[in-house]
């Protein structure tokens, strides 16, 4: 079965290691096999990942779109270990993301960083507001925003993809 993806004007698209950019009007595209595939709003460059959290989701997105995944996991090895270090509370949310990169679950491992990123701004919120501490749900049980990462068919590889979790 083909994935089914929508893509409003002027928005990209990575499928494999091609950047697509629609034209001016609506279009679908169905797309069969296994190339990791990423909508424009998924999508973190060097320059927006200006966060430690958002630095973790590149080097997790630059695994999901490389065929070098060594070279890429030392530096994410390297990210995670300063986050833990500076918040030990993100060990929930690193494990998850870890654990997903280490069953070759990339994309899975991409919706897991995306909950570390909003994490990170509850945390950073916390301290800007001068709050003593987390809210009670956190730290990277149930209470994780829900919703955080998409997990709509049409942001992932296609069905017939091993990495899918």
């Amino acid at each position: 079965m083909a994935l089914k993806v929508e893509l409003k004007p002027g928005e990209r698209i990575i499928i494999g290691d091609s950047v697509i950019t629609n034209d001016n009007q609506r279009t679908r595209l169905f797309i069969e096999g296994q190339a990791p595939i990423l909508r424009e709003k998924d999508i973190l460059t060097p320059a927006t990942a200006d966060t430690p959290a958002k630095r973790v989701y590149l080097a997790v997105q630059l695994m999901y779109l490389s065929t070098d995944i060594e070279r890429i996991q030392e530096n994410y090895f390297i990210l995670v270990n300063d986050i833990v270090k500076a918040a030990p509370s993100t060990i929930p949310y690193v494990t998850r993301i870890s654990n997903a990169i280490l069953t070759g679950a990339f994309y899975k491992a991409l919706k897991e960083a995306r909950k570390l990123i909003e994490y990170e701004g509850t945390l950073i919120s916390h301290v800007q507001t001068g709050s003593a501490g987390l809210p009670e749900n956190s730290p990277g049980g149930s209470g994780v925003a829900s919703g955080a990462g998409s997990e709509s068919a049409d942001e992932s590889r296609s069905e017939a993809a091993v990495d899918q979790g």
